[in-house]
């Protein structure tokens, strides 16, 4: 439905509430009114356009480019060294002539002299050796204009011919080759032993209704805006060695043994861990290979990357989880090395993981496999049917890393999010589950105010919003930690409390649905939640992601009387929330009334609320502590 903007919307809910705002001294402060959500020009003119729509679905005239990969890999770990050919199919579906093609070379990051945001390992980034243009060589060029391509630190701007017309297909092949940098990397690398290959293959950038090219440079700390495409990847490794990727294994017969290819089927029907590959097995499960190496062959469907993992010092566990009304069956593996103890329960975790996810978005995990790594990262990186996960940990650590990098599967690997231009899409979304499945697996209150680190630095000056781009907050702060993942999450949690989780599961479930395989924007989000709930809620998206406003309520003042119990409430912050309050009396019964939010909208700084008669030995504000509230000792008055 259409929801109407902010001031009708006030004003029905000021005449029709029962409680009214104080008047006189109390009242001679009024407070700033947030102001509504400010789409931009950009995005306006997607939805004149027909791509999106102002109740937040895809419109009608909705597009993506695509693409199809064709990649030959060689792995050589006794150099380090990845040589590849590739071959993209890439298909223009927009109404525009394309100009130019970009694509990221993101190895390029740890080259001397590129710009990043934080440090790197170094390496001599990715070597280009060669590049055609639908079987036309192109050179690299010095002037930008001219016809071949240029590279710029992570990227390579590819200067065709004559344009790429609406409808046509080009087909690019690139050989290129780069040195796996040594552990350190954020999101690849080596300590010898085992290999973690992400971010390594020439990529074509996004091209969206709403910006065209998004072409961010990799520098680092942001993340990724990428495009859903379909994946073919022959990886060659020495024998011995095991290789995972993003996708599906065509040709397990080919590479592993016949008694490990029985245990994996083995794991696709019994509920219990099955050992694939045990300790004392590393290193002899794989077939014997032409000139000592092997080529695992992969295939994955409506992707937006792929990546690969590959050690000789693995063991393997493997069981499946059970997802959709039609009980489908995805194989969980987990492969770690024996001494890591804490990883034993690794595919205990996944497979929960992706049988909670699956419920609670209503949205059933759709890849053939899930996969976790333990390796070089610090913390963990999600990649399309995969995640790995680097540090120590004790169980309850594994299971919160393990949970998040697996809930990347919904945000952004099928709601496919910009992360790059809004980290908080894709990481307070999974934050904000992470916590779900931390209070339901452990039965713990993961909701405490006291479990949440935006309470930490919320009005201290520290705090930045979330609806800042990925590479724009300040280095060696947790501001960009808490604006990307606590507090969107602590925002949800608090719109749950407000609307009751029945209508926000509603909500969030039918975004989710919306956009998968899709490329929403956060006004698609906004504006979904605002379409399904039938409320104005710009108030509410512009004060927790637009702004570093705090809400601060408090008990001014509690009068009993015969007329009854009347209790003042002082709005003291700049976040106007609705007030729920409750009453308890001396013989333990309870009354619950709230102030809407639309007295403090009204610009009002005092409220009273009006409860029966009676004796009384408690008043709270937001007893369930849902609210972001942060000041919490004011919110209690105890007789």
């Amino acid at each position: 439905m259409n929801v109407p903007r902010l001031s009708s919307v006030l004003v029905a809910l000021f005449l029709t509430a029962t409680v009214f705002p104080a008047t006189g001294t109390e009242a001679q402060t009024r407070r700033p009114i947030p102001y509504p959500v400010i789409e931009g020009p950009r995005f306006e003119q997607a939805i004149a356009n027909g791509t999106r729509s102002p109740d937040g679905k895809p419109g009608p005239n909705y597009w993506m480019n695509t693409a199809t990969y064709s990649i030959d890999a060689v792995l050589s770990p006794a150099t380090r060294m990845v040589r590849a050919t590739e071959t993209i199919r890439y298909t223009n579906n927009s109404p525009d002539e394309l100009t130019v093609i970009i694509v990221h070379l993101r190895q390029n990051l740890h080259q001397a002299g590129v710009v990043r945001n934080r440090p790197q390992v170094l390496t001599e980034g990715m070597n280009v050796a060669r590049f055609t243009l639908d079987g036309k060589e192109y050179v690299e060029q010095r002037s930008a204009r001219s016809v071949g391509y240029s590279i710029d630190g992570t990227r390579m701007t590819i200067h065709p011919d004559s344009p790429v017309a609406p409808g046509q297909t080009v087909e690019m092949d690139f050989t290129w080759s780069f040195e796996v940098p040594e552990a350190g990397a954020p999101r690849i690398g080596t300590d010898g032993e085992m290999f973690f290959v992400g971010y390594w293959y020439p990529q074509v950038a996004m091209y969206d209704d709403v910006k065209g090219w998004t072409a961010d440079p990799y520098m680092g700390n942001g993340e990724f805006y990428m495009g859903f495409a379909d994946y073919d990847v022959k990886i060659t490794a020495p024998e011995g060695w095991l290789v995972s990727a993003t996708g599906e294994l065509v040709n397990a017969d080919d590479v592993l043994t016949a008694e490990t290819v029985s245990r994996l089927e083995r794991a696709r029907t019994t509920d219990d861990i099955v050992h694939v590959v045990t300790a004392e097995e590393r290193g002899s499960v794989t077939k014997s290979g032409q000139a000592g190496e092997l080529t695992w062959h992969f295939k994955a469907d409506r992707v937006r990357d792929f990546s690969f993992a590959s050690s000789d010092k693995y063991v393997w566990d493997a069981t499946h989880a059970t997802v959709g009304s039609d009980n489908r069956v995805s194989m969980i593996n987990a492969f770690y090395r024996p001494d890591r103890e804490v990883w034993k329960r690794s595919a205990e975790f996944a497979r929960y993981s992706i049988e909670f996810l699956s419920r609670q978005m209503d949205l059933p995990y759709p890849w053939p496999h899930m996969t976790t790594i333990e390796g070089v990262v610090g913390g963990g990186m999600e990649f399309p049917m995969m995640t790995h996960i680097g540090g120590a940990r004790s169980d309850r650590g594994l299971f919160g890393v393990t949970f998040h990098e697996i809930g990347h599967m919904w945000f952004p690997m099928i709601v496919g999010e910009n992360e790059k231009n809004f980290t908080w899409m894709d990481e307070g979304l999974t934050s904000f589950n992470t916590s779900e499945a931390t209070a339901d697996f452990w039965d713990v209150d993961a909701w405490s105010p006291r479990a949440q680190s935006y309470y930490r630095i919320a009005g201290t000056g520290d705090e930045v919003e979330p609806m800042r781009h990925g590479d724009r907050y300040p280095l060696d702060t947790p501001a960009r930690g808490i604006a990307s993942y606590n507090k969107p999450a602590v925002a949800l949690n608090a719109l749950r409390s407000m609307v009751g989780n029945d209508a926000f599961y509603r909500a969030y479930r039918e975004y989710a649905h919306r956009w998968a395989f899709k490329h929403p924007q956060p006004y698609d989000l906004f504006n979904t939640f605002n379409d399904v709930l039938g409320q104005d809620l710009d108030w509410f998206w512009t004060t927790m992601f637009f702004e570093t406003w705090t809400l601060d309520q408090a008990i001014g003042d509690v009068e009993s009387g015969r007329q009854g119990v009347v209790v003042r409430i002082d709005d003291l912050g700049l976040s106007p929330f609705p007030s729920p309050v409750r009453v308890t009396y001396s013989d333990g019964r309870t009354v619950e009334k709230e102030v809407p939010v639309s007295v403090w909208l009204g610009g009002a700084r005092t409220a009273e609320l009006t409860f029966p008669a009676g004796s009384v030995s408690k008043v709270e504000i937001d007893p369930s502590l849902a609210l972001p509230d942060v000041d919490r000792e004011n919110n209690v008055w105890t007789k």
